[in-house]
């Protein structure tokens, strides 16, 4: 079975909307707006970059990835990689030509059938309404979070908020940086 990898940019309240500059969140931004840069902190990224063999994206987080990522070297080992679109509503003539092999799939069974399917980990960037119900199936395996010392308040937020028995994690890896922000790496505990 495959392991599927949350990765996420998260205020310390949760908050996971538009941390790059989205339009549409009064905090768009907030990760660079707020934080000093310190490239340590962000090598997690490059990291999975180098872990993942695939990506897994919902909609409105591939609509606002897909025009940039594929021409961005820093994402770079990304382009090839096989893409895995969640969404009802995207097809084909939606998806952009410039990168790579992108599957659209209509359902969490369909995830959780990419689960079974030969292959290492599958990582999730952004995509909080997609977090919520691979959470609430059970179908997420690892969280890897960079946290940054902000209240956002409003927005959008990385975990459901479905009344469900507990689910415990265990802290696998942690960071803190000169700048506030802190590494969490969490497996989910079955």
């Amino acid at each position: 079975m495959r392991t599927l990898i949350s990765t996420a940019f998260i205020s310390l309240d949760g908050v996971v909307e538009a941390p790059g500059g989205e339009p549409g969140y009064r905090n768009s931004g907030w990760t660079f707006k707020h934080t000093d840069f310190l490239p340590e902190a962000f090598a997690i990224k490059g990291r999975e970059q180098g872990e993942a063999t695939a990506i897994l994206l919902g909609r409105t987080s591939y609509e606002a990835f897909s025009p940039v990522w594929p021409t961005m070297e820093e994402f770079a080992d990304y382009k090839e990689m096989p893409k895995y679109i969640v969404s009802t509503t995207l097809d084909k003539d939606d998806l952009v030509s410039n990168w790579g092999e992108t599957t659209i799939l209509r359902s969490v069974d369909e995830v959780a059938a990419l689960k079974e399917t030969e292959g290492g980990p599958i990582i999730v960037h952004g995509s909080a309404t997609l977090n919520h119900a691979l959470s609430d199936a059970g179908l997420i395996d690892r969280y890897h979070l960079l946290v940054f010392p902000l209240l956002l308040g409003a927005g959008k937020r990385l975990f459901s908020t479905t009344d469900k028995d507990v689910q415990k994690l265990k802290l696998v890896e942690h960071e803190a940086y000169a700048n506030g922000l802190q590494l969490n790496v969490f497996d989910v505990v079955r």
